[in-house]
């Protein structure tokens, strides 16, 4: 079977708005929550998210070009295009038909829909929709922005499994690369959510934390106080290759997916299996495909969104599959940093989980200060400080509703 390698990494996020200044930002324990800036948040019962600061798509985008692009599809070419550049390939000698890209949304183009309804419909009800109206709002759209902008001729769609859809993306590009169906795919996530209709959605869900008076410490996952997650939003982006490509045309190598896992819950519309069921199935899952043993990996990167429920199930979950050897391990959820990305995050946290294994450096989950009864308390949750740890194997978690789960392990590159 044919290996898969990372080569090239791009990263838009709450903490940084390039690679570099994300993986300072996780190493700091930077919190990324702040007062939403996008609408008038008076009459919601969330008024904090984490946001792209000071996004401005100027600085990225003709004007008229911008026009075209909802803003999950313009934050997916921010990310995809420091990814190829960070990949070093050769755009002009490479063959483009067997290149792909596989991009996702967990919700799409929310802003440009709800801004048409609002705008086209509910004034005297004559509909003066714009003809990019469907271009911008559909899901695979962002996908189809990429291998547009760059010719990449290869497999190219999206698909979606609301908050585990960019690891399902990057699952589908190692399976196509392992089948010898291309030789390089772009892979990752996107997602701007953070309006009227995502706020207001989530909250009449009672999943958005509504912790207004300390709203930069709100994302607090495992801990007892935690309330539900911080919307966040932005773009993660691999470029993922079969290794003996990579490895003929030079390319750094960040690091090696062993293995990739899948599983359903079959349970509930929102609500985690309470003993964490396809949780348990999926690490195994993701085991069983690396051939490695629950004593290899020694870093976890939580699903950990924060919400009372979904917390409990994942500690369970981990400590059913890796026993004893739970408690040597380092687990944190970075979403106590960027906030929940929705669809992109399992990107951004896949690439948080390559960058540990590159630095030996352990992301801490920040905001923990109350211990929850019903989490046991010897698991290391790096609280509060990134830890320098020996890593050679990390498993990403992502787990959507509808019960979908996804998870990958990533390890240090090896000849």
């Amino acid at each position: 079977m044919k290996r898969v390698v990372v080569t090239g990494l791009g990263a838009l996020t709450p903490i940084g708005k390039t690679l570099h200044e994300y993986w300072e930002g996780l190493k700091n324990g930077v919190s990324g929550s702040d007062w939403i800036t996008r609408f008038n948040t008076e009459k919601f019962k969330t008024r904090f998210a984490c946001e792209i600061k000071n996004y401005d798509s100027s600085q990225y985008f003709e004007r008229k070009e911008a026009n075209k692009l909802d803003i999950y599809s313009q934050y997916a070419l921010i990310a995809a295009e420091e990814a190829i550049k960070d990949s070093g390939l050769d755009l002009e000698r490479i063959n483009k038909d067997r290149v792909g890209v596989i991009w996702t949304s967990g919700i799409g183009g929310l802003e440009t829909f709800y801004e048409s309804i609002k705008s086209h419909v509910l004034g005297d009800g004559t509909p003066r929709f714009s003809p990019y109206f469907i271009p911008k709002m559909i899901s695979n759209i962002a996908a189809g922005n990429i291998s547009i902008k760059y010719g990449f001729r290869g497999p190219s769609f999206s698909t979606v499994s609301a908050c585990a859809s960019s690891t399902n993306a990057i699952i589908d590009a190692v399976n196509y690369i392992r089948l010898g169906k291309a030789d390089v795919i772009v892979t990752g996530g996107s997602e701007a959510a953070i309006n009227e209709a995502g706020v207001g959605g989530f909250n009449s869900m009672q999943a958005l934390s509504t912790n207004n008076e300390e709203y930069k410490t709100a994302s607090r996952p495992f801990d007892k106080t935690r309330d539900g997650f911080v919307m966040g939003e932005g773009a993660g982006a691999l470029i993922v290759e079969d290794y003996e490509f990579a490895k003929a045309r030079g390319a750094r190598i960040y690091a090696e997916i062993a293995g990739t896992g899948l599983s359903a819950d079959a349970y509930h519309l929102t609500a985690p299996h309470p003993e964490g069921l396809g949780a348990i199935l999926v690490m195994k899952n993701a085991l069983e495909d690396a051939g490695l043993r629950p004593e290899d990996i020694d870093y976890i990167n939580a699903h950990g969104t924060a919400t009372p429920l979904g917390d409990i199930a994942e500690t369970k979950a981990i400590l059913s599959v890796f026993k004893e050897h739970a408690y040597r391990m380092n687990i944190s959820s970075t979403k106590s940093m960027t906030g929940h990305l929705l669809g992109a995050a399992g990107a951004i946290e896949a690439i948080a989980s390559i960058l540990a294994v590159v630095h030996d450096i352990v992301p801490p989950t920040i905001n923990f200060k109350t211990p929850d009864p019903e989490i046991d308390p010897n698991l290391n949750i790096t609280p509060n400080k990134a830890q320098q740890k020996r890593i050679y194997a990390a498993l990403s978690n992502t787990f959507g509703f509808g019960g979908q789960n996804a998870s990958i392990i990533v390890k240090k590159a090896e000849e």
